[in-house]
């Protein structure tokens, strides 16, 4: 089959070898590694994922359901807040619930049915992200309480959970969990388990997961806790790309744009956001001498939904394909209908190099979402 365009092409034997390794990991140091649908979400192939993963997070009631239902298991449930509506139902459906405030603590601890495990999140203040929108670990964050506010457990409290990294190495996760032992070591014998968040990139090339699984087990050791990780990137990291065509090109002030059929504010918005330039199976992100400079323009009516110059071997014409490469984490689960532009179709190549289409997105797709 043809793949169409717009389409994000997952490849089923790139997950494999993420899964794989991921697991190795978690049998290795004997920790928990379970997926975080904020950074992967295509329910299709939960049925690969859950032979490797024992589990998910979820961040809300959708993500709750879509565990339960897709998973077959009970989520591991933090949301930065609960709603009175929504808590029974979320509560009914964990196995852990964590809470990011001592008052949603005090406010809904009394209604998490027996056999839930509760949990919190703590801020220990020190992570190697710089970039703000993706760095929680700020004293003034809203996301953890400090150690200042939490010179005791209460009642009932299982667990810890930090979270403050983002695609980062175990080095930096070996620093995170000195400053998280400074300002909670003396509460940590008092818990079952410790969750310490995703960010962890164990499936980049060059990672060190030997020193990766020699700190975890050393904390296990040294505390006697169970371990959990929750990987969102991990999983899905360079497992597949955004396939788009070039619909036109224009040259206004001397610099081309090709406008392409798809858009970075709606299927790519870390493009603009974090900023990120992914790479092109088919063209370069740095100057090449001789090669044609071209920026990339979304469909979009937004002035800024554009990247500033690839390069390309020949010129760029209506027609020809772009090919976004590791667009499936983080990616899908940020899209957007803004302006009503068309939603990329969404794919598996499969271990066999065949293309299978698992969901196209139309009219109603779009008009559902509005009233």
């Amino acid at each position: 089959m043809k793949i169409p365009s717009p389409c994000f092409v997952l490849d089923e034997e790139a997950l494999l070898r993420n899964l794989q390794l991921i697991n190795d990991v978690q049998r290795r140091a004997d920790v928990e590694i379970i997926l975080a649908f904020k950074g992967f979400a295509m329910w299709s192939v939960f049925p690969l994922v859950k032979q490797y993963a024992n589990g998910a997070t979820a961040s809300s009631l959708n993500e709750v359901k879509l565990c339960n239902e897709e998973m077959g298991v009970k989520s591991h449930t933090y949301c930065v807040a609960y709603a009175n509506d929504e808590f029974p139902e979320i509560a009914s459906q964990s196995s852990h619930i964590t809470f990011n405030s001592l008052s949603q603590y005090r406010q809904f601890v009394d209604k998490v049915p027996e056999g839930v495990s509760v949990g919190l999140r703590v801020n220990p203040e020190w992570s190697d992200v710089e970039t703000d929108l993706y760095n929680p670990s700020s004293p003034v964050s809203r996301l953890g309480i400090s150690h200042e506010s939490l010179k005791e457990l209460p009642a009932g409290i299982e667990g810890l959970h930090f979270h403050v990294l983002c695609e980062s190495d175990s080095y930096a996760l070996e620093k995170v969990m000195m400053s998280f032992e400074s300002k909670f070591g003396h509460l940590l014998s008092q818990v079952k388990w410790v969750n310490m968040g995703g960010g962890h990139l164990m499936t980049k090339e060059g990672y060190d997961t030997n020193h990766l699984i020699k700190i975890l087990s050393n904390f296990k050791k040294k505390y006697d806790v169970h371990v959990i990780l929750e990987p969102g990137s991990a999983f899905a990291w360079q497992t597949g790309d955004l396939h788009a065509t070039v619909l036109d090109v224009v040259d206004r002030g001397g610099k081309k744009t090709a406008i392409f059929d798809g858009s970075f504010t709606c299927h790519m918005p870390d493009c603009l956001e974090m900023p990120y330039r992914p790479k092109l199976e088919n063209g370069s992100d740095e100057h090449v001498a001789g090669w044609h400079p071209f920026r990339l323009g979304g469909v979009s009516c937004l002035a800024g939904d554009f990247l500033e110059e690839y390069w390309f071997e020949k010129p760029l014409e209506s027609g020809d394909q772009l090919i976004f490469k590791d667009m499936i984490h983080y990616t899908m689960v940020k899209t957007s209908t803004f302006n009503g532009v068309k939603h990329p179709s969404i794919g598996i190549l499969r271990k066999t190099g065949e293309f299978e289409l698992i969901r196209q997105f139309g009219y109603e797709d779009f008009k559902d979402r509005l009233s």
